[in-house]
């Protein structure tokens, strides 16, 4: 679905991405791993299109989409979500859903004056594919409920509700767990494979909960100052000395290792 390769992105001297190269296979739910100021968010944004790269290549089921706007991205069904979510807080949460479909008839003065039942028409269909959206996160009783009054684990929902509003291929998801409790990750968690084994969504999930990410994820690609450090299975990567080294430098890596032989 998505291949990336030898990609930088350099703020001055800075390479928040340091020639990264990894694929994300369709039909995967891969997690992306590492440290604090490894590169990932960089790397999502310089994926979606929020961020230019210094160089490299990003393509999408073949296609070149390197340095494509997010409103080109979204078209071809490339949808990200972010580490705060991004709602508008006075609307309701079910208009917040309705407002994503693009183009739609009744942003036009002229359809709205003189092609008011079409218009209608098209309205109902949303809002019904909004309420189809809202029950399928089990959220349905926040449907008329001010964006902003809805909890932070909540806002994440309808984040993710958002992508189902569209006919999305890939989504990025940024630490979906921050600040949400166990009861609504699992929640969470519980709708992202759902929407992949039943609709075919492909996700690629940045989170630090490594329980969520085994719960979640294959496979899983750890990250470290801009580059692939390494990737496999949750048990493979968690068990790369580099990537014990790159969490906990090397001065707790023996510990680490006598901690995991003695169970």
């Amino acid at each position: 679905m998505i291949k990336v390769e030898n990609l930088h992105r350099h703020f001055g001297g800075f390479r928040a991405v340091d020639g990264a190269s990894l694929e994300i296979r369709a039909g995967s739910i891969t997690g992306l791993i590492g440290p604090n100021g490894a590169g990932k968010t960089t790397l999502f944004n310089v994926i979606a299109g929020r961020l230019p790269p210094t160089s490299g290549r990003v393509t999408m089921a073949g296609e070149d989409i390197t340095g494509l706007a997010p409103h080109e991205l979204f078209d071809k069904g490339l949808l990200r979500t972010f580490q705060i979510a991004h709602e508008f807080g006075s609307m309701t949460v079910r208009e917040n859903l309705m407002m994503v479909p693009a183009r739609q008839s009744g942003e036009s003065l002229l359809n709205a004056m003189f092609r008011r039942g079409a218009v209608a028409d098209e309205e109902k269909r949303i809002r019904d594919k909004a309420d189809e959206v809202l029950d399928f996160l089990t959220i349905s009783h926040l449907a008329d409920q001010r964006a902003a009054n809805i909890s932070g684990g909540q806002k994440k929902l309808l984040e993710l509700g958002r992508t189902m509003m569209v006919d999305a291929k890939i989504v990025f998801l940024d630490e979906v767990g921050a600040g949400v409790n166990r009861t609504l990750l699992n929640t969470i968690g519980d709708a992202i494979i759902r929407l992949n084994k039943e609709r075919g969504y492909t996700f690629c999930v940045i989170e630090h909960d490594m329980d969520f990410i085994a719960r979640l994820c294959d496979p899983v690609i750890c990250m470290a100052e801009g580059k692939v450090l390494a990737q496999g299975t949750v048990d493979e990567v968690k068990n790369d000395e580099r990537v014990i080294e790159a969490y906990l430098g090397t001065g707790l890596k023996n510990k680490v290792k006598e901690e995991a032989a003695h169970g």
